[in-house]
Order: C-alpha cells, then structure tokens, then sequence
C-alpha cells in the first residue's frame, strides 16, 4: 500500500525570495480585508509594507518569511505604530496559503519577556546576562559575532506563537483607530 501523504513534495522556495513571497503574502491578505498595503522595496529599516486602513490612520509591517522550523533572529517591534508578522511556509504545497501569525508590540514584549524567563530557567548559565532592550530586542552580550558585537535576536518557533495564528483583527482596529 502506497502512503500517498509520504509522496507530497513540498514547495521548496528559494532561499533568496522566501522574504518577498511572504511580504506579497500579507500584503494579499491584507488587500482581501480592505486595507491598502505598499511594499517599500529597498532597505527601510523594520518596515516592509506601509499599510492604511479605511480611516487612512498608516502602520509600518515588518515581515518575516521562513520554511524550516523557526524565524531566526528576530528582533521585534520597537513601537505602537508597528506590527510584525510572521508568515511561515513549513510544509505547504505551492498551492497551500501559508500560515501567519500577528503580533503588536505588546505581544512581542509578552513573547520577548516570556522567552528570557524561560531561557534563564533552563539554561542559567546560557542566559544570565541576557537582557531586552530599550528596542525590545533580547540582547546576548556574551555571544559575539565576527564584528565583535553581542548578538541580538530570538529564534521564534510556531508553537511559540499559536495564539497569535490569523489575528488579523489586531492590524483592522490599529488601522481603524482615530
């Protein structure tokens, strides 16, 4: 007997246009809800699309794209007037919409805060100088990188987030607001 689930190819995208399938993502999503979404192309710093919703009140959205098991370095929002979506692609056919999860800068501090406690219950000696910072970022001042910084980012993985998953009604209040 042939496990016809155990066939299924999984769309593969590459690694250089993950970041831009899932900005056109929820940019169709958010069109589908009558909120006007702009790409920014280029390098606006955590800004991907520029969104406004009915009552013209605009919102940055940073995206973030990812097909393994987790979004990496992950630095979060800073302020109110921005979201981060997070759209991921793990184990969709290409004729499968992705899953998205919506987060505002409170849930992200919830999600940061969450995490550092957590990583320092586990793993003390990993996370003791860890800290979040005025960003919103965890900050990692013991693992530095090649330029000799600290690193900065969490790993976010799915189960991380359920509570987030389709939340699009977070981004139609903000944008609906005065």
């Amino acid at each position: 007997m042939i496990d016809e689930k155990a066939l299924v190819k999984y769309m593969k995208i590459d690694k250089g246009l993950v970041g831009i399938a899932a900005e056109f993502a929820v940019a169709s999503e958010l069109g589908r809800r009558n909120v006007y979404a702009q790409p920014t192309f280029g390098h606006l710093k955590r800004t991907d699309l520029l969104i406004m919703g009915e009552k013209g009140r605009l919102l940055r959205i940073e995206v973030k794209g990812k097909q393994g098991d987790q979004w990496p370095n992950c630095k979060g929002i800073s302020n109110e007037q921005s979201i981060l979506v997070l759209v991921d692609f793990e184990k969709k056919e290409d004729t499968q919409r992705p899953d998205f999860y919506i987060l505002t800068v409170l849930d992200w501090i919830e999600l940061t805060k969450r995490k550092l406690r957590e990583g320092k219950e586990k793993n003390p000696s990993g996370w003791s100088d860890a800290y979040i910072n005025k960003e919103n970022a965890l900050v990692f001042p013991h693992q530095c990188g090649k330029s000799g910084k600290p690193y900065i980012g969490l790993g976010v993985e799915p189960k991380d987030i359920t509570g987030f998953h389709e939340s699009w009604d977070k981004i139609i209040h903000l944008t609906s607001g005065p």
